[in-house]
């Protein structure tokens, strides 16, 4: 099956949006006005801003808590574990906040003070002096490491809260500045998850090599008020380009028609289906203004009961039945809900490669920190090795953008080059290389006599930059463009839930191997991490294979006329 084409415009389609956004003002947007690079831009910067303090905090985590709260490297790899995984999984709650209630523009101004809190108290633990770290011989005059580590642990996970509106708001508020009836706006949109990234690179770049630095040279509490600054900085940014951003209303709970579905399709489970797909009911087209209406799939087909029309010769009985969306659905409801259903497996078969991703956070950089990392007279800081990763992700979305994804589209001639589900197993295969390629470095580092050089962990985050490259934004953009229009935040927050259930799956994964084995002793040295990148490596060979057979049989979202089908089952085949 080939893809839809784009219909003709007419000429005020060309100069309105026709999306159901609005402006600033709450009318229908101009297109020369609002949108577009000129408003994604804007976001793109303040995404820089946020990464730039999240990452500045997280990479350095492991080692503030090592350092200065004096944990052992188990308790606080799984610290950092837990940390991450709320984070992550914080966002489910803020993408549902931002489709149902808020909106994504006001979700993302709440979600950044209570974020500015976080930092903001973070910044009082360094200096007030009653709060500030202690050692237990050292703490008198009414100073506690317990006060402290309450007040430091409350300041991170109120950013943890505030990551959760901020960051599945803001991307997907990125992404509905492109018209996706727009064949220009719509190849745009492509590149601004690439570009997206490359902000959120450069924001890790400088959040692992400045911000270790500071620290470093002048102390925790300088890193502290910089973050908070540049983050109360992004927000101001973020607020002054109001007037050229397209908006989106809430459309309340994207849950209740889903059930809707379900519960129709069971009144009506003893009808037979009817042989011609068009007599299901749908929404006509004169009466459905800018919702995006779905194609008709052939999976599921039990779920294709709740849009039976029961008294289609009876105009009276009719009327009373479409009236209750708990008897009668559209089409593109059912629709909708095959499309969660098939997100269940691709969301799965991701966890894996979050799990490899997690060990680039932790024990990756608590590698760096027993290697000789001496440049010339200077010493990197174990965090900043971090900056691999980054400089890997920056290569490759750049070179994607630019030059694969253009010479694919013209050698195959449809409008994405490389399909969602390839390039994201491309990436997982990628991340996988990177464990084995950890391992072979780990072994090589315990049986050395003497210290070996940093530069012996380019190759595991040069392949996990790589990987990123492909998987991570191949996700993003899979789980914006493949969930239903109205819950495109709460799609968002799917993708990075992905990351914080595989931080906590990583957590007892930790605590089972070190159960079973004897891979992890009290320091680096005395453990077989090389061992459990191992098995890391092997996880994410088998659920590869798996993710394969899924792809090939995936079924891609599919707009009638007015869009073009973004990809198609064929893509993958």
């Amino acid at each position: 099956m080939a893809p839809a084409t784009s219909l003709e415009k007419p000429q005020g389609e060309e100069k309105w949006v026709c999306d159901s956004s609005v402006d600033h003002k709450g009318r229908i947007p101009d297109r020369s006005a609002t949108g577009g690079w000129r408003a994604s831009l804007f976001i793109i910067v303040i995404e820089f801003g946020e990464r730039l303090s999240y990452f500045g905090l997280a990479t350095n985590l492991i080692m503030y808590l090592t350092k200065e709260l004096h944990e052992d490297l188990k308790t606080a790899a799984k610290n950092v574990n837990y940390w991450n995984g709320v984070t992550s999984m914080m966002p489910l709650v803020g993408g549902f906040v931002a489709d149902a209630v808020l909106g994504r523009f006001f979700t993302v101004v709440i979600s950044s003070l209570v974020y500015i809190a976080g930092l903001t108290l973070l910044s009082l633990s360094q200096l007030v002096p009653r709060l500030k770290p202690c050692d237990a011989a050292a703490c008198g005059g009414g100073r506690s490491m317990r006060v402290h580590e309450v007040i430091f642990f409350l300041a991170i996970y109120l950013i943890s809260v505030g990551t959760g509106g901020h960051k599945p708001s803001l991307e997907s508020f990125g992404a509905d500045q492109f018209d996706d009836n727009h064949a220009e706006e719509r190849k745009r949109k492509m590149s601004y998850f690439n570009w997206w990234n490359f902000a959120l690179c450069g924001g890790l770049l400088f959040g692992v090599t400045v911000i270790p630095y500071a620290h470093d040279a002048v102390g925790w509490w300088l890193v502290d008020v910089v973050l908070t600054a540049t983050m109360c900085f992004s927000l101001v940014v973020f607020v002054a380009g109001k007037t050229f951003y397209r908006y989106r209303a809430p459309v309340g709970s994207p849950f209740t028609p889903m059930v809707q579905v379900v519960a129709s399709a069971l009144a009506k489970r003893g009808l037979p289906l009817p042989s011609d797909d068009g007599e299901l009911y749908e929404v006509p087209k004169t009466e459905q203004s800018s919702r995006r209406l779905l194609c008709h799939t052939n999976k599921l087909r039990f779920l294709d009961k709740a849009a039976i029309i029961e008294h289609k010769d009876d105009a009276a009985a009719f009327a009373v039945e479409k009236s209750n969306p708990w008897r009668l659905a559209t089409v593109t409801q059912v629709e909708e809900l095959k499309l969660i259903i098939g997100i269940v497996p691709i969301w799965l078969t991701a966890l894996p490669f979050g799990i490899a991703m997690s060990q680039s956070s932790t024990f990756f950089i608590k590698q760096a920190s027993v290697m000789d990392r001496k440049l010339g007279g200077f010493e990197i800081p174990p965090a900043s090795v971090f900056a691999l990763g980054a400089v890997g992700m920056l290569i490759t979305v750049t070179l994607y953008d630019k030059l694969l994804e253009p010479a694919v589209r013209r050698a195959t001639g449809q409008e994405r080059g490389v399909s969602i589900l390839k390039r994201i197993g491309v990436g997982m295969t990628l991340s996988a290389a990177a464990m084995a390629a950890a391992a072979l470095v780990e072994r090589r580092r315990l049986t050395a006599t003497a210290p070996m050089t940093v530069f012996w962990l380019v190759p595991q985050y040069m392949a996990m930059g790589l990987g990123d490259g492909f998987a991570l934004v191949g996700l993003q953009e899979y789980f914006y463009e493949q969930v239903p229009d109205g819950m495109r935040s709460l799609g968002i927050g799917l993708y990075l839930s992905i990351f914080g259930v595989a931080s906590f799956l990583s957590s007892l994964l930790i605590t089972a191997v070190d159960r079973a084995t004897t891979w992890f002793a009290r320091d680096l040295n005395g453990s077989r991490l090389d061992s459990f990148y191992w098995l890391v490596a092997a996880l994410n060979a088998v659920n590869i294979c798996v993710f394969v057979c899924i792809a090939r049989s995936y079924s891609y979202k599919r707009v009638q006329s007015k869009v073009a089908v973004v990809d198609s089952p064929e893509a993958d085949a």
